[in-house]
């Protein structure tokens, strides 16, 4: 930088000398020359920056749709009209509908039911969303800022308990519970007829642990009109445990794949966007081009498995260390742990040290819990889901993972199974410890084949075009809300 600078100086004292020898027109004729470059450079600058700024606006958000738009209702009304109907619900039109949540947060369950109340705000249907546990005149600034993406798309937001609240599901056509924490709310915001509100109630369960199954949260189950899961497996889950150790028998239950929401498949399917935010996140986490990045998007959580992860990722690496191969080489290796909460808790300062102890600074990165989990998967190369115990009851993030064709490493549990195809879309391992080893010998091929990577890669992409696109999850939804609607008309 020393050399360039010094030339710079140097070279304005060196043309005056020439130009003093040469007649006043030439020396006029070259003022004006470059007065023109520097016009076409500024102009040529200011178009690149405006398509920078433009990709940096544009991308950034897997739930895009709930991001940036106007307060006014309005102007809500108009553009819920202006986009296209989600297919099989155009019967929803005109009716009303309550979605319960236990809260509001980052988490994926309430998230997942926001975007469920903008597909039925696209059908037509009128929508009331209820936190349950939400304490009024609340500030908690994450409560605040999604209750203002809910009622920018048309959403209305009513207390967890009150007339309002008893008023709106007395007259709703269709109430929708959202998780089994729910359960919970049902018999204290609601004590008029129980039993004819759960007649019009659809309970969306998506949760696979055993504390879950309390008396206060399952005891209205067998009553609802119909029980809806992410995955057989957890399906098959609820109805085995219901039946033996609670001697409940489930009423109907409907699997409902997740689809991923056109936002993302645009974003996913943008390769100038992408190649933009992939360039910027490495850029800022201090990753080059030419790195293996392996990316565990979940919040943060000894059940998520990150620990075992990271176990996985310092023996993967030495494997290829100990490959011949590496010596070709000109990449690094990093993992990218996408999740963690702001105010850490033990967990997460454990991550944090056994990172430390092993010297993995420069290659381990932790991101905070965030809504924008697209710019994290165009940085990725590789998915791992490593949830543990009963593994997950489906997992969004893995088709997100797949529409921007990256491979899944994933364990053999749950819904995984039910969407990652064992050498074809990804590779699967067993849970706990026994499943350290083949994790690290999974992302030691895939470190060391990029064919391989691009090849499932591929695969899962044209998967996700099959079966897990928004509008099969809202055609699969409509076939299981006519079953209880035609009840309450």
């Amino acid at each position: 930088m020393r050399h360039l600078r010094a030339t710079s100086v140097l070279q304005p004292s060196m043309e005056k000398q020439e130009t003093q020898k040469r007649p006043r027109r030439a020396c006029s004729f070259r003022i004006i020359l470059r007065c023109g470059i520097m016009l076409v450079c500024l102009i040529l600058a200011s178009y690149v920056l405006g398509v920078i700024f433009k990709l940096s606006g544009d991308h950034g958000n897997t739930f895009h749709d709930f991001v940036n738009q106007p307060n006014s209702t309005k102007v809500v009304s108009e553009y819920s009209s202006s986009l296209p109907k989600p297919p099989g619900l155009n019967f929803m039109e005109g009716k009303s509908v309550v979605v319960v949540s236990h809260e509001l947060s980052l988490s994926g369950g309430p998230l997942l039911l926001m975007e469920l109340g903008h597909i039925l705000r696209r059908s037509g249907a009128f929508v009331y969303w209820v936190t349950g546990n939400k304490k009024e005149n609340t500030s908690d600034p994450v409560v605040v800022f999604l209750e203002e993406k809910l009622l920018n798309h048309g959403l209305q937001v009513i207390p967890a308990r009150g007339t309002r609240t008893v008023s709106a599901l007395t007259t709703a056509d269709l109430v929708i519970l959202n998780t089994a924490v729910a359960g919970k709310w049902v018999s204290s915001a609601f004590k008029a007829d129980i039993k004819k509100l759960l007649a019009k109630t659809l309970w969306w369960i998506h949760e696979m642990r055993g504390h879950y199954f309390a008396p206060e949260y399952v005891k209205f189950l067998p009553e609802v009109a119909g029980v809806i899961t992410d995955s057989h497996a957890t399906a098959d889950y609820w109805r085995t445990r219901t039946r033996d150790r609670l001697r409940m028998t489930l009423p109907k239950m409907h699997v409902v794949h997740l689809g991923n929401s056109q936002q993302l498949m645009l974003d996913a399917e943008d390769a100038v966007g992408r190649a933009s935010m992939r360039q910027r996140v490495r850029q800022i986490v201090g990753i080059f081009e030419n790195d293996i990045v392996f990316a565990m998007i979940n919040s943060v959580s000894r059940g998520k498995g990150q620990d075992l992860f990271l176990r996985a990722f310092v023996e993967g690496v030495n494997l290829v260390k100990k490959t011949n191969m590496v010596q070709q080489t000109v990449f690094s290796v990093h993992a990218l742990v996408v999740g963690g909460d702001h105010a850490a808790p033990p967990y997460q300062s454990m991550l944090h040290k056994f990172v430390e102890e092993n010297g993995l600074q420069s290659t381990v990165h932790f991101v905070k819990k965030t809504m924008d989990v697209v710019p994290y998967l165009a940085a990725a190369d590789v998915l791992v889901q490593n949830s543990q115990g009963r593994g997950e009851c489906f997992g969004r993030i893995t088709i997100e993972a797949m529409a921007f064709q990256l491979p899944v490493l994933g364990t053999a549990a749950g819904g995984t199974l039910e969407i990652v195809m064992n050498g074809t879309t990804g590779r699967l391992h067993p849970v706990g410890k026994d499943g350290v080893h083949i994790l690290a010998k999974n992302m030691r091929d895939l470190i060391l084949d990029k064919s391989l990577r691009i090849r499932m890669g591929s695969r899962g992409y044209e998967r996700v075009k099959q079966q897990f696109l928004e509008s099969h999850m809202c055609e699969r939804l409509g076939r299981v809300f006519r079953t209880v609607l035609p009840r309450t008309a």
